[in-house]
């Protein structure tokens, strides 16, 4: 029982934790280590004391006194290592700092590993790292990256950091606009990991996404410029539909089939008042625009409801304000939804033959959806198949695999 606590425990505060752990101690790896030998103490201590008031202060102790004994025995087993002793002793008499701030130690963090010093994918790479703890290989597959290269960029990135002695803190405000893109990138890139997983049995952590718009609010809060609040409707608009996503037997409801009952009301609320205040003054960035996509569906009624030419004529903006294939992508299927499904496949086809998304399940399972359809089902059972063979999320897989076997029959 208690074991399966901890499990719990990890998955939700772990990287808060973490976040602590970094600013009492003042090193990536050390924080890591420290986090790893808290959770091994309260696997041996918490079976035995009973689980403490406060579970995260209390891995925050454990792992602090844990890395002061690491850098002592380091310090008397490696000549020449005084210094770490000297550390060692100024942490262990600074006092116990681990209820300060805790809330505020990821925001910290995020602005830190979003650094300027720092290359724009290091940046994210590490972020995903060390605020969500996605693996080396699950960001990999975010970015179509060897995970070799995703982690010598991570590894790069914690020896910038030391070296160049960047500072653990929120940036002064005259510096915050340079540094809000990445930032807001990267929460959303964790959302979206919390939203649909990228891998594994479950479609969705909610602990990613819950924390990415806790993120969120905070920026919010800290600055409320257009495209901050934007992402922070965006993320909330999707969130309201995660219940319907899934049906009572664990399997993937598509957005036109979901009970509209499940949504999250209140999110919507939110999320519709955001909206307005993202899309004005002036002209709207990237998430304000996906935020007003959103709020389109959200609504709707029904699916058959939904204004998709207005959907349309979003992408259209969208497209010129950060062009990209998978934009271009989404475009399609709203267009196919707006014209008929001959209409978005051959603008599919046109993104495919150019090479563009050729390792992107999505793609092609959008193109065997339409394919099916408008009746070829050679065709459409070529697009799932190759759909099902890119495809790394268990329920997505079966849901693809569900497609492929209907054609068959």
């Amino acid at each position: 029982m208690i074991n399966d606590l901890v499990e719990r425990i990890y998955r939700t505060e772990s990287r808060r934790v973490l976040a602590t752990l970094i600013r009492l101690l003042g090193d990536f790896d050390l924080a890591e280590e420290a986090l790893q030998d808290a959770f091994i103490a309260a696997v041996e201590r918490w079976p035995r004391d009973g689980l403490p008031d406060n579970p995260r202060a209390w891995l925050v102790s454990a792992g602090r006194f844990r890395a002061i004994d690491t850098l002592r025995r380091r310090a008397r087993a490696e000549a020449g290592l005084a210094e770490l002793a000297v550390l060692a002793d100024r942490l262990d008499t600074c006092g116990d700092t681990a209820g300060t701030d805790v809330e505020d130690d990821r925001l910290r963090l995020i602005f830190t590993c979003c650094h300027p010093a720092l290359r724009p994918d290091a940046r994210v790479a590490l972020t995903l790292r060390e605020m969500c703890g996605l693996t080396t290989e699950e960001i990999a597959r975010a970015f179509l990256t060897p995970p070799p290269t995703v982690a010598q960029r991570i590894v790069r990135a914690k020896a910038k950091i030391r070296d160049a002695r960047v500072p653990y803190e929120v940036p002064a405000r005259e510096d915050l606009p340079a540094r809000l893109d990445t930032v807001l990138h990267v929460v959303y890139l964790v959302f979206n990991e919390g939203y649909y997983a990228s891998s594994g049995e479950s479609l969705t952590r909610h602990e990613l996404s819950s924390e990415a718009i806790r993120l969120g609010r905070l920026i919010v809060e800290l600055l409320p410029e257009p495209e901050a609040i934007g992402l922070l409707a965006l993320m909330l608009l999707h969130d309201s539909r995660r219940a319907a996503r899934i049906a009572e037997n664990g399997e993937l409801v598509l957005l036109e089939d979901q009970d509209r009952a499940r949504w999250d009301r209140a999110e919507i609320a939110e999320g519709l008042a955001l909206v307005p205040r993202a899309l004005s003054p002036g002209r709207p960035g990237p998430f304000s625009i996906q935020a007003a996509i959103a709020a389109v569906h959200a609504e709707a009624p029904a699916a058959a409801a939904t204004d998709w030419a207005q959907i349309v004529g979003l992408y259209d903006v969208l497209a010129g304000a950060d062009p990209s294939p998978v934009i271009e992508l989404n475009r399609a299927a709203a267009v196919a939804m707006r014209d008929g499904p001959a209409a978005g496949l051959a603008l599919i086809d046109t993104i495919l033959a150019r090479g563009d998304l050729a390792d992107y399940a999505f793609a092609h399972s959008a193109r065997a959806e339409l394919c099916r359809r408008i009746g070829r089902t050679e065709d459409a059972r070529a697009s799932y198949t190759r759909a099902l063979a890119l495809a790394q999320q268990e329920t997505e897989r079966r849901f693809l695999q569900r497609r492929l076997d209907a054609l068959t029959r």
